[in-house]
This record gives C-alpha cells, structure tokens and sequence, in this order.
C-alpha cells in the first residue's frame, strides 16, 4: 500500500506531456500525495494551458510558486508587456478559460515553507538575498503576494521590470521594495558578498562574474542551516545539498523534468540531513535558449 508523499518539481514550463509521464513515473494521487511546484509552470513548451488546467483540478495537493514566466504571463494578460519571439502563451491568453486561469495563477505563492521530519525546507523560484532569514523571505513574499491579488495588479506589473536597485535595503519603499523582492524570488542566479545582484549572466556556477558567486555560496548567508529548494537555474541543473536543492534540469531544453521524493532523515557521522530520492524523465522538448 502506497503510502502518503510530498515531492519537489523543477520547471514545467508549459511542457504538461512531460509532467503527465513524471506523474505517472512516481504514482502520484492527488487524494494522498503533494506536489510542490517551484515556478516558471508555463512558457516556452508546447502546452502552458494544459500545464495549468491540470494543476487546477488537483486543489491543495498541487502547490505552486510563482516564477519569472508566470509573472510574466500576467503582464500580458494585463497588456503592459508584449510577448516575447520564444513565448508560447497564446493558448492561455485566448482560451475560453483564460480568466479562471489567470485569477487560479494570481493566487500562487512568491515563497512557500514547511517542515518535513523535523526539518525547515524554505522554497522560492530562483533564490534568497544573503542578508534574509527565512521568516524575512516569507514576509516580503506575501507583500508581493497581496499586491498581485489585488486591485492595482497592473500598476505592478508595469512597474516590476528592471535591474535596480540590485540589493536590498530595509528602507526601500513602493515599487523598488517591491522590484527587489521579486528579481530574488524569480531572477538571481549570483550575487556579490554585499547582497548585490547579477542578471547579465545566465550560465553555470563555474561562469559567476568577476566579484560574484551563486547566491547559495554568498559567506554568512542566514538561511545556511536549513534547507532551501528552487528551480529558475537550467544551467545549473541538479544539485543536491544538505542546504541547497536546485531543481531545473532543463525540461523545455530538451532535458529533464525532475521530481524529488522527501522524507526520511540520512544520517552522516553527527549530521542528519532530509533524505531525498531523485525521479527524472526525459522531456520530447527541445526549445533553443533565448
């Protein structure tokens, strides 16, 4: 008999044969099982509509965050941005369903946490400033959160692209606070020990910019002693740490779309970590990065 689990998904992004076959691969039901999603759930694949439809149907036991491609969803629903040569939302965008899909979409979290077997696992799309603890990260989150869920959801999104400021600052007010909570959660891949952030670069850890690092490795970081899950990082792929658990592996690239099975605890001379098992299939989708 099956017993209940909670698993980790990288990116979809819009790739709902391949998260069909991943689902199929682990068994999931949605009366017994959890999914958390870690963002970027449409664009770039073949079937973002369908991607989200499914998820819709499964209720609480699909929780989702939100990714750069899912925010980006939403500008173009609220016409503040136009679609990009790679974007493949038209499905969404003119399907007849295509409010209850965009208002189920604006009620998906910016940064989620739970314990599991007496660990704290943090999950974001991209990453955590080095100078946030996890209650800060969940904090800031949610003022994200009400805005996209509330009347002034254009202002927002017009207001949200951009670079700077690149670090954080307590003081920061309106749409640059706002700026910044989001390139965290949705954009960095590094950052200088100052908390400064890059988005020139989009290549592995090897390739960080001169001054920078991934945003994990940053010194002094204060969500190092628990777990933190995200996906955003193709380039990076899987890694898995007692700290550090990156889940995109490239589904829309032509890679694979992955899902981590939690539970147990591992034990390692007087280090006990959250024990974990890996299930990839291999995606039909191969996208050219752009």
């Amino acid at each position: 008999m099956n017993t209940m689990a909670l698993y980790l998904i990288g990116d979809v992004q819009g790739c709902d044969s391949a998260l069909q076959r991943l689902l199929d691969e682990i068994s999931f039901s949605a009366s017994r099982d959890t999914l958390c999603l870690l963002g970027d759930l449409v664009n770039r694949g073949p079937d973002s509509a369908g991607v989200l439809r499914r998820l819709m149907t499964y209720g609480s036991a699909a929780q989702c965050l939100l990714g750069n491609h899912d925010l980006h969803l939403l500008a173009l629903s609220q016409g503040v941005r136009k679609p990009g040569r790679h974007d493949t939302l038209d499905n969404i965008l003119n399907a007849p369903d295509r409010s209850a899909m965009l208002d189920w979409l604006r009620w998906q979290k910016m940064a989620m946490f739970r314990k599991v077997d007496g660990h704290d696992l943090l999950m974001v799309h991209a990453g955590v400033l080095p100078s946030w603890t996890a209650g800060q990260t969940l904090a800031l989150a949610s003022e994200v959160e009400a805005v996209l869920r509330g009347p002034a959801l254009g202002d927002f999104l017009q207001q949200m692209y951009g670079d700077e400021p690149n670090g954080w600052n307590d003081a920061l007010t309106g749409s640059d606070r706002l700026r910044v909570i989001v390139n965290s959660l949705t954009r960095m891949r590094f950052c200088d020990i100052r908390g400064h952030m890059d988005f020139a670069s989009k290549e592995g850890s090897a390739a960080a910019p001169s001054g920078y690092m991934p945003w994990f490795d940053v010194p002094g970081r204060q969500t190092a002693k628990i777990t933190l899950a995200f996906g955003h990082w193709s380039t990076l792929g899987w890694l898995g740490r007692s700290d550090v658990l990156s889940m995109d592996t490239g589904c829309v690239w032509g890679g694979c779309l992955s899902a981590l099975r939690l539970g147990g605890a591992e034990s390692s001379g007087k280090v006990t970590t959250l024990a974990h098992e890996l299930i990839q299939i291999k995606c039909e989708q191969a996208q050219q990065p752009g």
